[in-house]
């Protein structure tokens, strides 16, 4: 069965259906023209947005629908893990191909909605319209956070070091390995974690959130478009500049191996290949203690020390020895490889 055999009314119910009771303070949810919501006391709104477009940010044939599901509210938990904003409600439209079956627009719904539970984030409405084309799934997430204790790009000082959570490039190698159709089922255990890294990335919500409850850091940025490009643009918004360890920057294995096999530099997939979803935080010296603690208390991911903030605004690596400007990182209209996404800030 495809979708536009079932109806636009007779989708609502099955989007409802699956959604769990509302918590109290959503005094209006789904079935409403507007979802209406009680204010989080002493709290400011965080509002994010993204949207997915079938061929451009992934493919049905070659993700499931869960996998699609998932990755659509991903991206914007990491909006939110960023500003150190803890997710409070979701909106989700699909622009959906007439003949979707029916299986793949549950599956999406399901992937979308078991990220959501796992994240404490209750869906309150959304639109559901008819494309004459690709599937588009776009998510609006809506955070909470204490208006002191935001993180903005725009804070990082001359002094304060860099550090990056988890390890990066896996995404992008993820995305290369199926790019060239490789069999999964040859693939090894690192291959493997890397197409799931790009499949399923892993907003790092709770690490945002406690950093950014302990004013632990100064700046932050996620790295969806590559380091190089996260560490320019907070560079350019706190008016500093950055020197980066080249050495240091924590490269996944299975990108290693992947680069090493079709003679490519995991470097520079680390610098520029994007799709990791980590955080980078630029954290004053006095405050270096509180951070790491903020870290280990998190739970969820190591991070390693890369770089400090200077007062040359020039942002450079150093590797070996050697000082060179850090690369581009990736611009959605202008490098034009396929599956990228792209934050309109």
């Amino acid at each position: 069965m495809t979708i536009s055999e079932l109806g636009e009314r007779a989708l609502i119910a099955r989007v409802r259906a699956r959604t769990p009771s509302a918590p109290d303070w959503i005094l209006t949810g789904i079935g409403d023209d507007a979802a209406v919501l009680r204010p989080a006391r002493g709290m400011v709104d965080v509002v994010t947005t993204d949207a997915m477009v079938e061929d451009v940010h992934f493919r049905r044939a070659w993700s499931t629908p869960e996998e699609i599901g998932h990755r659509a509210l991903a991206v914007n938990l990491s909006d939110l893990a960023a500003m150190g904003a803890a997710p409070r409600a979701l909106l989700l439209s699909l622009a959906l191909p007439g003949q979707l079956p029916l299986d793949d627009f549950d599956g999406v719904i399901d992937g979308f909605l078991a990220l959501a539970a796992r994240e404490r984030a209750p869906l309150v409405g959304g639109n559901l319209t008819r494309s004459p084309g690709p599937l588009v799934i776009d998510v609006t997430a809506i955070g909470a956070a204490r208006p002191r204790r935001i993180l903005h790009r725009s804070g990082a000082r001359a002094g304060d070091r860099l550090f990056v959570t988890g390890r990066l490039g896996a995404a992008a190698a993820g995305l290369a390995i199926r790019t060239a159709g490789t069999d999964l089922s040859g693939c090894d255990e690192d291959q493997r974690a890397c197409v799931e890294r790009y499949h399923r990335p892993d907003a790092r919500l709770r690490t945002g959130v406690v950093v950014a409850n302990n004013r632990a850091a100064s700046a932050c940025m996620d790295v969806s478009d590559g380091l190089a490009d996260a560490a320019r643009q907070i560079a350019e918004a706190s008016g500093c500049g950055m020197e980066l360890n080249a050495d240091a920057i924590p490269i996944h294995r299975g990108t290693r191996a992947w680069a090493a096999a079709v003679g490519s530099d995991a470097l520079s997939v680390a610098w520029s290949g994007g799709e990791d979803y980590e955080l980078l935080f630029a954290v004053p010296k006095r405050r270096t203690r509180l951070f790491l603690a903020a870290v280990r208390q998190a739970g969820e991911t190591e991070v390693t020390e890369i770089g400090v903030c200077t007062k040359n605004r020039e942002v450079c690596a150093v590797a070996s020895g050697i000082r060179s400007p850090v690369p581009v990182g990736f611009q959605h209209f202008n490098n034009q490889p396929p599956l990228r996404q792209q934050q309109m800030s």
